[in-house]
C-alpha cells in the first residue's frame, strides 16, 4: 500500500502529456485519445480497479449484481475504477454509482464508452473520463462479466492494480511492472520543460530554447 501510494503521489506531480511522452520514449503505448473529462476538475491519478461490461443479458448462473457495484465495495482510497465496454451505446456508469463511489473514497472513473447522469457527477465534483455521455440505460443492454480481471481499453491491456493518470489532455495507463521507470522518465521530462520555461522567462529567444534539444529530449530516456 505504501509503495503504491508513493507512485500515486509522484503521478499527481506530473501530467498526462509528460507520462505519455515518457512511455513513447520507452517504446510503450502512449496516451489513449478520445477519453475526455465529463465531470470533476484537475488531475486524476490512482490505482486501477477493472470492470468488464459486455452487451446482452446474463445467463441464469451469473449473480445479479448492479454494474460496477463490486468494484466500489472492493475499492480503497487510491482506487480509480476503469470500465471496459467498447462499442456499447448505453451508460456504463451512472449517478447513483457516482454517489456510492464518492462516499467509498473512490478517486474517479475511466470508461471507454458513454457515461450516464453526467449532471449528477458534475454536481458532486466526481471525476469521470469517458467517450461521451448518454441517457440510455444499461438495463437489458449490458451486464458485468468480471471485476478485477484484465481488460482491454482501445487496444491496450489494463490489469487490476495498474496505475492511471488522466487530465484535460487524455488518459494514460501504466502497468505496475513499468511504473517506476515510466514515472522516473516523466519526471526527467518535466524538469527539462520547466527549465525551458524558466529560460524563456529570462528573455532567451524561443528559437534557441526550443531548438535541437527539444526535438531530441526524449532520447535520454531510451
Amino acid at each position: 500500500m505504501a509503495l503504491s501510494m508513493n507512485i500515486v503521489e509522484r503521478l499527481e506531480a506530473l501530467d498526462v502529456c509528460a507520462v505519455s511522452d515518457a512511455k513513447d520514449s520507452l517504446g510503450l503505448p502512449p496516451a489513449i485519445s478520445g477519453l475526455a473529462r465529463q465531470s470533476g476538475e484537475g488531475l486524476l491519478a490512482g490505482r486501477v480497479r477493472t470492470v468488464e461490461l459486455v452487451e446482452g443479458t446474463p445467463s441464469a448462473d451469473i449473480p445479479k449484481v448492479h454494474l460496477c457495484a463490486r468494484a466500489i465495495i472492493s475499492s480503497t482510497t487510491e482506487t480509480v475504477i476503469v470500465v471496459a465496454h467498447p462499442g456499447i451505446d448505453a451508460g456504463g456508469w451512472g449517478g447513483v454509482l457516482s454517489t456510492g463511489a464518492q462516499l467509498a473514497g473512490v478517486r474517479g472513473v475511466v470508461l471507454d464508452g458513454p457515461t450516464r447522469d453526467r449532471d449528477e457527477a458534475v454536481g458532486l465534483g466526481f471525476p469521470i473520463f469517458a467517450k461521451g455521455n448518454t441517457a440510455k440505460t444499461a438495463r437489458g443492454r449490458v451486464y458485468e462479466r468480471a471485476t478485477g480481471e484484465p481488460i482491454e481499453i482501445d487496444g491496450q491491456r489494463v490489469e487490476d492494480g495498474d496505475f492511471v493518470i488522466a487530465d484535460g489532455a487524455g488518459v494514460v495507463f501504466i502497468s505496475a511492472a513499468e511504473a517506476e521507470r515510466v514515472i522516473a522518465a516523466a519526471e526527467r521530462i518535466v524538469r527539462k520543460e520547466k527549465a525551458m520555461v524558466a529560460s524563456l522567462r529570462d528573455g532567451n529567444p524561443i528559437t534557441e530554447v526550443m531548438g535541437a534539444d527539444y526535438e531530441t529530449m526524449l532520447e535520454d530516456n531510451k
